[in-house]
């Protein structure tokens, strides 16, 4: 039985096109900026709606896909892992940002246009395969300096 646990699903649209960009190495990383709502009624009976953002990071050849299928509005499905980065910045106060490192995507019809056809399609390998970017999956280690945004 594991210690702890460390999975997060999300299930919601893109709020920006993905950022493709690659690091010093060669390694591609994709940044998307993903919405997922709430809805519910309150004690009057009235709809009330609540969004949360999530920034999702893919590496390798998810990112890649990522990058090439979805854009702006495009529905996907994503599990993966929180992750916090730290870092200071020039005047010396330290930045935290909690993202989610994607360990499996599949790309959903809907909103958005791109190149994608109406059936889902899954973009990330078994789970004993990874990808040699992805350091909990045995890759070289990435540092914060490695990432481009």
């Amino acid at each position: 039985m594991p210690r702890s646990v460390n999975r997060v699903t999300l299930l919601g649209h893109l709020g920006k096109d993905p950022e493709l960009k690659y690091t010093p190495s060669g390694q591609a990383v994709t940044r998307l900026r993903m919405a997922t709502s709430d809805r519910w009624k309150d004690k009057n009976g009235e709809w009330q709606d609540r969004t949360e953002w999530h920034d999702v990071v893919l590496w390798a050849k998810m990112a890649e896909t990522a990058n090439q299928y979805l854009n702006k509005g495009s529905q996907v499905f994503i599990e993966g892992r929180l992750q916090t980065r730290t870092w200071d910045d020039k005047e010396g106060r330290k930045h935290y940002a909690t993202e989610i490192v994607a360990q499996d995507m599949v790309l959903l019809g809907g909103r958005g246009g791109g190149e994608r056809g109406s059936e889902p399609r899954r973009a990330a390998e078994p789970a004993g395969g990874g990808y040699e970017a992805e350091p909990s999956r045995g890759g070289p280690e990435i540092t914060d300096d490695d990432i481009p945004f």
